[in-house]
């Protein structure tokens, strides 16, 4: 005699609550167990229709199926590309005027939506949803992308011939186990309750609130980030100036760096080589920057050899993609209420190849528009390469 309630309360308890391969094997177990008659009772009671239970039946031998899975494989509805044939064509004319990206490269992107390919495709006699076009544009290759700066535009004859010089000079000074840094000014940052780009990990429905204007505000006003990169040794120090970004307060930094972190790593140094971007505070043709690098060759004993990358080529500077971005990434989401907090994200930046960030605000007043008389210039004596015995106070600089 079969238990009908018996049954009927391992059904509510358990078995209506497993997934569809669940459901089918708790049935087949069932029908078993109960014997003869049981497959129309146990189908009475589940809704489970008697075919689906039998197909049950045969997979309680069967080998597991991989994680995730509840059919076996032809299992399930049919792809909508395989019940409408043409829809994968029309797909892809519709898809093509709007397709964006390398043709060479394997990845493309599409700038329409997918509701609105949709409504294209069911409007010629191909109904789909969204979902199903996002799924059959992975299938052929399409993502969504941002744009991404790669186009430099003209390329002088030159240039590759000054990255190799310029990588020559890095990894010379290298073996002689001399200072490598690499410099540039971070973008100016709003001290406030602004919004900052990205996103962070808060409670769901509790995001941060920042004012709706980026009206700077007056008291606290901008910080100017100048980054100081140690090339070799995966380290670096940000200096947070709080007035002007110029070519004193560049040289400024480097001395800082060279105090705080510098000198300890290099106790015998002898020259310090400087990669930097072509214009900004650090140009090649700033006058202020060559002067006051004179002078901190003439304080420090140091031997200056600059080398700046050609125009439009900022980012070969290792700084950029090895340090600042870095910092970008840690503070995302964050708004930068104080000075503080500037060095405190700052301060806080690693990454798992070992780059650790020293941070320090700049309180000096930087003024702008300081000239540079050709008295002055004058006075900036230009060295050679590096030597091996202690030379006199140097630097290498361009006129």
């Amino acid at each position: 005699m079969i238990d009908r309630q018996a049954i009927r309360q391992r059904w509510n308890a358990v078995g209506s609550k497993l997934d569809e391969r669940g459901r089918r094997l708790f049935a087949a177990a069932e029908v078993q167990a109960a014997g003869y008659g049981g497959l129309k009772i146990v189908s009475e009671i589940t809704g489970i229709a008697r075919s689906t239970i039998n197909r049950g039946e045969d997979d309680l031998g069967a080998p597991a199926l991989a994680k995730g899975e509840v059919r076996r494989a032809g299992g399930g509805r049919r792809a909508m590309a395989v019940l409408d044939p043409g829809l994968i064509p029309e797909l892809k004319r519709i898809v093509d005027p709007a397709t964006l990206g390398d043709p060479m490269r394997p990845l493309t992107w599409v700038s329409k939506s997918m509701d609105k390919l949709a409504a294209a495709l069911t409007a010629l006699g191909h109904p789909v949803s969204g979902d199903t076009v996002a799924r059959e544009l992975v299938k052929l290759g399409f993502s969504r992308q941002y744009n991404r700066k790669a186009d430099e535009g003209s390329k002088h004859p030159d240039r590759n011939a000054q990255f190799e010089y310029i990588n020559a000079k890095v990894i010379a000074a290298q073996a002689q186990q001399q200072p490598v840094i690499s410099v540039d000014t971070k973008k100016k940052e709003l001290i406030g309750n602004f919004k900052n780009g990205g996103s962070e990990l808060r409670p769901k429905g509790d995001p941060r609130r920042v004012n709706v204007h980026d009206f700077m505000d007056k008291e606290l006003g901008k910080v100017a980030p100048y980054g100081v990169y140690d090339v070799t040794a995966n380290t670096g120090f940000v200096s947070v100036g709080i007035t002007s970004d110029t070519a004193e307060f560049a040289v400024q930094s480097i001395r800082t760096w060279l105090e705080r972190m510098g000198r300890q790593r290099y106790p015998k140094a002898r020259a310090l080589t400087i990669t930097a971007d072509c214009g900004g505070s650090n140009g090649a043709r700033v006058r202020l920057w060559k002067v006051e690098l004179q002078k901190l060759a003439d304080e420090t004993g140091l031997a200056l050899h600059v080398h700046h990358y050609p125009p439009g080529t900022s980012k070969w500077n290792k700084i950029e993609h090895r340090m600042f971005c870095h910092i970008q990434q840690n503070w995302r989401g964050r708004p930068l209420t104080d000075r503080l907090a500037v060095v405190e994200l700052i301060g806080a930046t690693t990454t798992k190849t070992g780059l650790k960030i020293d941070c320090a605000v700049d309180p000096r007043t930087y003024e702008k528009g300081i000239k540079v008389s050709d008295a002055e210039m004058a006075a900036i004596r230009p060295g050679e390469s590096l030597v091996d015995d202690q030379p006199a106070p140097r630097s290498t600089l361009p006129r």
